[in-house]
């Protein structure tokens, strides 16, 4: 869908909504979107409001901050359809699923049989998969509605969604700085109350970062934990790992239910007791002033509320990591995109895919055509598991239940494709800045969760990151309900039309 129909359908919503088509008695729109959506789901299926007057209330939503350039696809009709189909449902008495009418913003790097997947690339913009990414099956299944596709950073390949071809991203707390990416459209749509829960995916901190940039939870889980056939690659079955952006823990923990299978309700864990590690000379250097008093005063919340901190610098091998990914990326992307445009029958050769990409990322696929020496392959695939190895006994010998740390070295910067970043008055590399810390999550496989910590005195959110063991992710999603509380909430942003 071109930008001039989202525009247009979205429009069509708003004047839905003016001549007074949404149902009786609903909430009026801004309480609707302010929902999270389990209070949402709870709302439509005890009869408070219905999916048709919800989704209306997104949609107009969606329209009236369609400046953020959030989405490149949002088909008003079929999703106010599928909402009117919801609500027939529960007027017949039939079971309703677990996300019964929600609507859900997709990341347009995730397949959908119904929208076209760009991946953010012109080569790719008419391209129509076959099936649906094996991640939206269990959603749909359980009653979700597709809301259209989220804008990306290119192919996924950056952590600023500023897209030469659909636009850049903006930040709903600062439209004068990115989102994060790659997965920043999805993020931005959270943030703006848009939505209240969106599929990002995390490779080299693609979920992480919009999280932190936006105010938002955000869960990387365990690699491998939901599937990712139909999601467009950036490593070979490695590092690729989609997941959800939501306002709340307990977003986060429904989707994951619904992912996995899990229904037992989910119980925060509470802090006492609770053992959460510190590397500050690892982890620490070189951050933002702002940024790190804010963590220090999430630090200190949660030891007030029972939470052993321990002290723990991290072995040297694991502060390897940015590089390490780096180098097994620098050597596996190119051939993992020819295999998904053979596999997804797109009829794009990678030359055509290569040839048609922005100059920014046209650098970077070069560079790929020539890695370096095969050997050097090897040998990061070598450190990869030393560095897993090495994680897995840090965790063992401080009996940690996780890792906090900034994911981030400083807050959103503006918008652009900067290599460097100016941190306190210095320039520091964007893969230092954003990739030191992010990595080792990506590498190592664990499950990691990024909540809101607080904000700048300019008003831009701060976020706080927590790793866990692979198979962690229900313990650290329960951990996560209490250091959410004890946190307290960050404001919306005031983003204006």
């Amino acid at each position: 869908m071109q930008r001039r129909e989202l525009l247009r359908t979205s429009a069509a919503a708003v004047g839905l909504i003016a001549v007074g088509q949404l149902v009786r008695g609903a909430p009026k729109s801004p309480e609707l979107t302010s929902l999270s959506a389990t209070e949402a789901l709870r709302g439509m299926r005890g009869g408070d409001f219905t999916a048709e007057s919800y989704a209306a209330a997104l949609i107009a939503r969606a329209a009236r901050f369609a400046s953020l350039n959030a989405f490149v696809a949002l088909p008003t009709d079929s999703i106010l359809e599928a909402a009117r189909a919801a609500d027939k449902k529960r007027a017949a008495g039939q079971p309703l699923g677990p996300m019964h009418g929600l609507p859900i913003p997709v990341k347009d790097s995730v397949n959908t049989v119904a929208l076209p997947t760009t991946n953010g690339t012109r080569a790719l913009r008419n391209f129509r998969p076959k099936s649906d990414a094996a991640v939206l099956r269990p959603l749909f299944a359980a009653g979700a509605i597709l809301m259209g596709k989220t804008n990306l950073h290119e192919m996924s390949c950056g952590w600023t969604s500023n897209n030469s071809f659909s636009g850049p991203v903006l930040n709903p707390y600062d439209r004068t700085r990115t989102p994060g990416g790659s997965s920043g459209g999805s993020a931005a749509a959270v943030a703006a109350r848009i939505a209240p829960l969106a599929i990002g995916e995390d490779t080299y901190g693609s979920i992480r970062v919009p999280a932190a940039f936006c105010g938002l939870a955000g869960l990387r889980p365990t690699f491998e934990r939901y599937s990712d056939a139909g999601v467009f690659p950036l490593s070979s079955h490695k590092f690729d790992q989609v997941g959800p952006l939501a306002r709340s823990v307990e977003d986060l923990a429904l989707f994951d239910s619904v992912q996995t299978g899990v229904e037992a309700p989910l119980t925060a864990r509470p802090l006492r007791g609770a053992r959460i590690g510190l590397s500050p000379q690892a982890q620490r250097a070189g951050v933002d002033a702002e940024c790190g008093r804010i963590f220090d005063a999430a630090i200190a919340r949660l030891r007030h509320a029972g939470a052993s901190i321990v002290h723990a610098e991290l072995p040297p091998i694991v502060l390897t990591a940015s590089d390490v990914e780096r180098t097994i990326l620098g050597f596996e992307l190119l051939n993992g995109l020819r295999e998904f445009l053979q596999n997804e029958g797109t009829g794009v050769s990678l030359e055509e895919l290569v040839s048609q990409a922005s100059p920014n990322l046209a650098g970077l696929l070069a560079g790929s055509r020539d890695p370096g020496p095969w050997s050097e392959y090897g040998k990061a695939l070598q450190q990869m598991q030393q560095i897993r190895a090495a994680q897995r006994e840090y965790y063992r010998a401080h009996r940690l239940d996780a890792l906090a740390f900034l994911p981030t070295f400083m807050p959103a910067f503006p918008q652009g494709d900067p290599a460097t970043v100016t941190i306190d008055g210095r320039a520091v590399e964007l893969f230092t800045a954003i990739g030191h810390n992010i990595a080792p999550g990506s590498l190592g496989g664990l499950s990691c969760l990024v909540l809101p910590a607080g904000m700048t005195r300019s008003g831009l959110p701060v976020g706080i990151e927590f790793d866990a063991l692979p198979g962690a992710d229900r313990q650290l999603l329960a951990l996560g309900l209490s250091v959410e509380k004890a946190l307290g909430p960050v404001p919306a942003p005031s983003v204006q039309a």
